[in-house]
């Protein structure tokens, strides 16, 4: 069976700007809350240091999957990993897509992470949690972002 956390927000932004608050690697940290070495590109590993207090010791990686303009950003990454002396490279990671959509008063943003059931049984609830409330303030922040720098 299927496990994955889906949430959605409506930000007043046109798509465009959402899609720059999202896919514009200097943005995307300002709202995530990390420093990363570069632009996404499909097919590599982004790559950085997040910066929320208390994880400043956690490099933040995720392989970039997809980026369609205005529609689609998807990654790969293993959720929670946040033990420094933990190899999650073994573990099949999680995807993260963010679609969006214009609607009259801006955009909907449908964000979906997948592929909980193949976190390994020992970590699986806690990353599933930890996530859970960390989108519920990722969605909050990429919008605060995006309505602060119009």
């Amino acid at each position: 069976m299927e496990i994955k956390i889906e949430k959605r927000i409506e930000i007043k932004a046109p798509p465009g700007r959402v899609w720059r608050a999202l896919t514009d690697h200097r943005e995307f940290g300002e709202w995530f809350r990390v420093s990363l070495e570069g632009p996404f590109v499909p097919g590599q590993t982004a790559r950085g240091h997040i910066l929320h207090p208390g994880y400043e010791h956690v490099v933040w990686e995720a392989v970039v999957q997809r980026i369609e303009p205005e529609r689609l950003f998807s990654f790969t990454w293993h959720p929670y990993a946040v033990d420094p002396g933990t190899d999650y490279s073994k573990e099949q990671p999680t995807l993260v897509e963010f679609r969006l959509e214009k609607t009259a008063a801006g955009t909907l943003v449908t964000l979906a992470e997948s592929g909980f059931e193949n976190i390994p049984a020992h970590r699986r609830d806690e990353a599933l949690r930890m996530n859970e409330g960390g989108w519920t303030q990722q969605m909050k922040n990429i919008e605060r972002h995006v309505t602060a720098n119009p």
